[in-house]
């Protein structure tokens, strides 16, 4: 009897042992709020007119038009952030480079446009809360072997000298020091004239290996490479030469302004270097001479976007194996992982017809503390809802809105309060206004607001995303909120942003009620 009575005990409490920790563990018992801090970015391909403008040959209007169609429909979704192409083989969607008008824009190359795309697309994504980051090609000088097509001052009919040619397009030859002073030139004049959040670079460093092809560059070697015996590691060295100039010189002319990467997504597999990923597919370091994890540990670089374009799993190259590598191999500075919902629309991609399989692969992303968001590649993909993505993000991932996360290696001092804010209940709805704060410690401007509000049952938590009611980037003192019910009271409090989204402590509480009719 009193064994059974042991027994019975000791299996009543395995029971309820076994009970709580099973709802210690159920994902459903565990409410964990959005984050109020996330990147969340899609690239705007013009190369090709892959993404925008879709028609090269359209009016200025209807090129706008395009661009903004797209813009609202990111902001939508809960974009944060664009990748714009502003560069994609030497050529300029911008009007004050040195470089020729791109044919992508107008039909011909060295056309002009009858307005400037970077300085429309940066002023209409900043009213939607977005940042824009112009995105470079570095060394890609032609996509085709259309040479005859380029305009007379394109840089490879002005300086032959400077390129080779690969897969039969021509690229500039990275050996080369003057080569490398010109990219960082070309760069520069879009961080001294235009209002970009971020210089962006894709994966196209040397070029991707061919079979048959040679990269023609010996004769560069033989002239530049006297402290190197392997060539190998010359080209190496001559990418991470450009990085570094390129970081200095954007840092230099606008210490606020991002310099971030998107390499290919394999550094290096662990058969090739001992400090390699568990994959086995082509990577930055061996075949595009790219050592971008160095690019990291240097601090030239403010974020990394790696391209893990496979799924969780994968035999080759696992989504999961590559963003736990990369997130070991930070050094403090952002990690976001660019994703691919365009394999949707490839035969032979069957894992990325799974609905689910995107949205896991942002579970793991937001379970990495090391990991700050996502970049989609591309924009008309996300727009032509992939697998209901976009619903997917809207209703869910991204039903709230997001501060970029901020960068406190660049700027770590907040912006002050806002100042005087008022709330008062107007037949419309509800009239905020405030006066810009005093300066802050570091003199830097205010460059916008974030406008919370809360409802008499609800707490008052600023560090949950669903109490933002506005995020502005400009410097107008005034909300009306015409989003409210008679009778119902609601309190308000406002911050103020700095450029890089450093946060200032709230203003008081201002209440109001609408009245009833």
């Amino acid at each position: 009897m009193q064994l059974l009575k042991y027994l019975f005990t000791t299996i009543f409490f395995s029971i309820i042992y076994s009970l709580s920790i099973a709802q210690t563990v159920t994902p459903e018992e565990v409410i964990k709020p959005e984050p109020k801090r996330e990147f969340r970015g899609v690239w705007i391909a013009t190369v090709v007119n892959l993404d925008w403008p879709t028609n090269a040959k359209a009016s200025a209007e209807s090129q706008k038009k395009d661009l903004t169609d797209q813009l609202n429909f990111h902001q939508q979704t809960g974009i944060n952030a664009v990748m714009f192409q502003v560069r994609p083989a030497a050529d300029a969607f911008y009007a004050k480079s040195r470089e020729p008008w791109s044919k992508y824009l107008t039909g011909k190359q060295g056309q002009a446009p009858d307005y400037d795309p970077l300085e429309f697309a940066t002023t209409e994504a900043h009213k939607r809360g977005m940042e824009l980051h112009a995105w470079f090609n570095p060394y890609r000088a032609t996509f085709d072997n259309k040479f005859s097509t380029l305009a007379p001052n394109h840089i490879t009919r002005t300086k032959p000298e400077w390129f080779f040619v690969y897969e039969g397009i021509k690229l500039f030859n990275p050996g080369l020091p003057e080569v490398r002073e010109y990219i960082v030139q070309v760069i520069l004049d879009v961080v001294k004239n235009y209002d970009v959040d971020g210089i962006h670079m894709d994966d196209y460093f040397y070029p991707y290996p061919v079979r048959g092809q040679v990269i023609n560059d010996a004769e560069t070697f033989a002239q530049y490479g006297g402290d190197f015996d392997n060539i190998k590691d010359w080209r190496r060295d001559n990418v991470d030469k450009l990085v570094h100039m390129l970081a200095d010189s954007i840092h230099k002319y606008k210490p606020h302004m991002k310099f971030g990467i998107s390499p290919f997504g394999i550094w290096a597999n662990k058969s090739q270097h001992p400090d390699g990923s568990e994959t086995n597919g082509g990577s930055s370091y061996i075949e595009n001479f790219a050592d971008t994890r160095k690019w990291m540990q240097e601090g030239w670089i403010d974020y990394i976007n790696p391209q893990i374009y496979w799924q969780i799993g994968n035999r080759v190259a696992a989504f999961d194996t590559l963003l736990n590598w990369w997130s070991n191999n930070t050094y403090n500075r952002h990690l976001y992982i660019g994703q691919g919902p365009y394999r949707f629309y490839e035969q032979r991609s069957p894992s990325f017809k799974n609905p689910s399989e995107i949205p896991n692969q942002i579970r793991l992303i937001r379970a990495n503390p090391r990991a700050q968001g996502s970049v989609y590649f591309r924009s008309q993909s996300l727009m032509a809802n992939a697998n209901h993505l976009a619903d997917t993000l809207k209703k869910d991932f991204y039903r709230y809105p997001a501060l970029p996360p901020p960068m406190i290696w660049l700027d770590s001092i907040p912006p002050n309060a806002p100042q005087n804010f008022v709330a008062r209940a107007e037949n419309r709805g509800v009239m905020l206004k405030w006066q810009a704060p005093l300066p802050a410690s570091d003199s830097e401007d205010v460059y916008g607001y974030v406008i919370y509000r809360f409802q008499e049952s609800e707490k008052f938590d600023l560090g949950d995303p669903k109490n933002i009611l506005h995020i502005q980037y400009d410097t107008t003192a005034f909300y009306m909120d015409s989003n409210v019910k008679p009778g119902q009271t609601y309190f308000y409090v406002v911050t103020a942003l700095d450029r890089l989204k450093n946060e200032s402590d709230r203003t008081p509480t201002m209440a109001a009620t609408l009245p009833l009719p």
